[in-house]
């Protein structure tokens, strides 16, 4: 609900802000006449149309298209809505809860499916709490401890292959201590030799399980990530 919201007001604010002072103006051609600016792409009714779409596909919520029009059009023609806002606020939370347990079920079934096939591939190995890691290229530095700090860089994805963290994007190694992270990156940088590159394959009990994280990791969801061990970092005082 709030996600909707916000939306709305952005895109209420960058149209506001677009409009204000420039009804009039124009774009200048190479031979200094005037000319019309493009009329494409500027139908505010589209936009809102995919504000509004972004939000509820991240709620994963199915939706009768009909039914969302009918319930638009009753508020902004002034018609009596079937249910109060009060009503709806409930509704929409119920649905979205229920569209993430069903998710999260489905992710799990998944999880599952993948663990069995890809446990079986030469090079990854299953340790005892369910975390599959492979060695790419392996390192000559020590490995560190649990009580140690590190610097990495890597990159997460999900099992569609969707990018949802990566240091190397930000174009900066990450540093944490290895007691403050999911358990999976615990148990698989302990794993690793500094100069070591891997892949790990954290189960979603290693994770971050059925709450998820912000936005792009959902209930259940496994995750790969494809670390670099750049160093031990000291012990600070």
């Amino acid at each position: 609900m709030k996600k909707i919201i916000l939306a709305l007001i952005i895109v209420s604010t960058v149209f506001i802000i677009g409009c204000k002072g420039k009804d009039a103006q124009a774009a200048v051609g190479a031979d200094g006449k005037a000319v019309a600016a493009k009329a494409a792409n500027t139908d505010p009714s589209y936009a809102f149309g995919v504000a509004i779409g972004t939000s509820l596909k991240d709620t994963a919520v199915k939706i009768n298209f009909n039914s969302f029009l009918k319930g638009m059009k009753d508020v902004m023609e002034k018609n009596a809505p079937t249910m109060t806002m009060e009503e709806a606020g409930k509704i929409i939370q119920a649905s979205i809860a229920d569209a993430a347990k069903l998710k999260g079920e489905a992710n799990i079934a998944a999880e599952t499916a993948f663990f069995e096939k890809n446990g079986k591939k030469a090079g990854v190995i299953t340790t005892a709490s369910g975390l599959q890691y492979e060695i790419i290229k392996e390192g000559t530095g020590a490995f560190p401890k649990v009580t140690d700090s590190v610097k990495v860089d890597y990159v997460g994805t999900l099992l569609d292959g969707t990018t949802f963290d990566s240091s190397i994007e930000r174009g900066q190694p990450a540093e944490f201590p290895l007691s403050g992270v999911i358990p999976g990156w615990t148990e698989g940088i302990q794993l690793m030799k500094v100069g070591s590159k891997a892949k790990l394959y954290i189960p979603s009990k290693l994770a971050y399980g059925p709450n998820g994280a912000g936005g792009k990791v959902g209930a259940n969801a496994t995750l790969v990530f494809e670390v670099d061990l750049l160093d031990i970092l000291p012990a600070t005082k």
